[in-house]
């Protein structure tokens, strides 16, 4: 969720706002109660804007809570160049609110001030009504939402671990682009260091979690040749290494190369990239860190975004193949997928219950288990951030995870490569659409619509949204 200021302004004038102000409190306390409700963290000014210096004054002190976004809210008429003063102390985005009573006139004060910000090109969001109604709450979440999610990036810190995986463009972004657009800093980290400390976890550890592996799990099939008991406690040896990793370097998100050193020196990052994305391991609850496969830069952005707006892991797979009798993808990738998709449940008990550990395929020849399920259904919303003449796009569309009878799934997911994890995916953008313009091979999903709040994201990024779904 996001942490939102919230700034009334009343009228200028001594003596009108002494009519008013019970009114201009009373507004501001059923805003912020609304925010609380919807689980956003609610800073207030302590006073509301009636001068020059007290729009200066309040506006700097929530600036200093350096919130994701700041509501400017109009109950009343007031004077347009509070406004700008108090824009001018909050570099963050804004939202301007206002009732719409005949009575006192908000609305008008908010058409004033937004559009003096217009004319210093100061970008803003509206919003209008009574925040007890559906629209208006939904409106001003969404908006929120999109917020935290944005300002969330700054200052973070993504952990590449390796180089370019295997030739592909769409997975390597510039590190200044990202400093400059996101506020992000990369931290670049040899593939090297997860095989060194791997070596060093403390082997009790590593057993009594290939053990809770092998209870909980539907079944972890070794075949003593790319799945062995050893095999498996090396790739949990180097999620260890990964997490120690990530806490040294203060890491906020990461990709690994993994291919192709680890997957035929070493054993393949399965394992590791599956419960960083999980909100639990063996040790317990913890919470989701997104990682990318083939060290995907603008995969595991889009993730770290998806993870924002919806707080829950991110699915990360190709786009492996598509059932034109069926219309339904198959979007997989090697192990990637987090077990908490195969049951969307917050007992990992419950998803493992369908995850099995099968041996890697020809294409890892240093082996390991491959962390097959199929996800569970239900509506979703899949986006991938990619780039078009060097701009940013974000190219998005509605959806949902589809399941069939037991005979037909297992016949679907052996048409491909079976060990891995599967969604079978039904999307709103046509076939044609997806296969035409779609800008990467991989792509990444969260349960739920947020196709607003992804709009409103790349409107605050000033990059192109591209809503695939609209051609349907």
């Amino acid at each position: 969720m996001a942490d939102i200021a919230v700034l009334s302004f009343s009228d200028g004038r001594e003596y009108v706002h002494r009519d008013v102000a019970g009114f201009v409190e009373s507004v501001e306390h059923r805003l912020v109660e609304r925010l609380v409700e919807a689980g956003h963290a609610v800073h207030t000014a302590e006073a509301p804007v009636t001068s020059n210096d007290v729009a200066v004054r309040e506006a700097r002190r929530l600036a200093a809570t350096r919130p994701d976004l700041t509501i400017f809210n109009y109950p009343v008429w007031a004077f347009p160049h509070f406004s700008m003063l108090a824009a001018g102390e909050l570099p963050g985005p804004l939202l301007l609110f206002s009732t719409i009573d005949p009575t006192y006139p908000g609305m008008v004060a908010m058409l004033a001030a937004g559009g003096s910000l217009d004319q210093i090109g100061r970008s803003h969001e509206r919003a209008w009504g009574d925040v007890a109604e559906r629209d208006v709450a939904t409106r001003i979440d969404v908006l929120a939402r999109a917020a935290g999610a944005v300002q969330g990036l700054r200052g973070s810190t993504f952990g590449r671990f390796g180089g370019r995986s295997m030739g592909m463009y769409t997975a390597v972004a510039r590190t200044d682009e990202w400093m400059a657009r996101f506020g992000i800093d990369t931290e670049e980290i040899d593939q090297w260091e997860i095989v060194r400390r791997s070596a060093l976890v403390e082997a009790s550890r590593v057993r009594e979690a290939r053990e809770w592996l092998e209870r909980h799990c539907a079944g972890v099939h070794y075949d003593g040749k790319q799945l062995t008991p050893e095999l498996l406690e090396r790739q949990i040896r180097s999620y260890y290494a990964l997490r120690e990793l990530i806490d040294e370097w203060h890491i906020d998100f990461s990709g690994i190369k993994g291919q192709p050193e680890l997957t035929t020196h070493f054993a393949t990052m399965d394992i590791a990239e599956a419960f960083l994305n999980d909100p639990y391991d063996w040790d317990g609850p913890k919470e989701t860190h997104v990682c990318a496969t083939e060290v995907d830069m603008d995969g595991a952005l889009t993730m770290q975004i998806l993870k924002g707006l919806a707080g829950t892991p991110v699915l990360f797979a190709d786009v492996r193949h598509y059932f034109a009798d069926r219309g339904i993808w198959d979007l997989e990738n090697s192990g990637q997928h987090a077990t908490w998709f195969a049951a969307r449940s917050e007992d990992p008990a419950e998803n493992l219950a369908k995850v099995h550990l099968y041996p890697e395929d020809f294409y890892f020849p240093a082996g390991g288990a491959s962390v097959h399920h199929l996800a569970a259904e239900g509506e979703a919303t899949f986006a991938r951030l990619s780039r078009r003449n060097g701009q940013y796009r974000l190219q998005a569309s509605t959806g949902r995870f589809v399941q069939f009878d037991d005979e037909t799934n297992l016949e679907l997911m052996h048409a491909s490569t079976f060990v891995w994890p599967h969604a079978f995916t039904r999307l709103d953008a046509p076939a044609e659409t997806v296969l035409e313009r779609f800008g990467a091979n991989h792509i990444h999903a969260v349960p739920g619509s947020y196709l607003s709040e992804l709009a409103h994201v790349c409107s605050l990024l000033g990059i192109e949204f591209d809503e695939l779904s609209r051609s349907a």
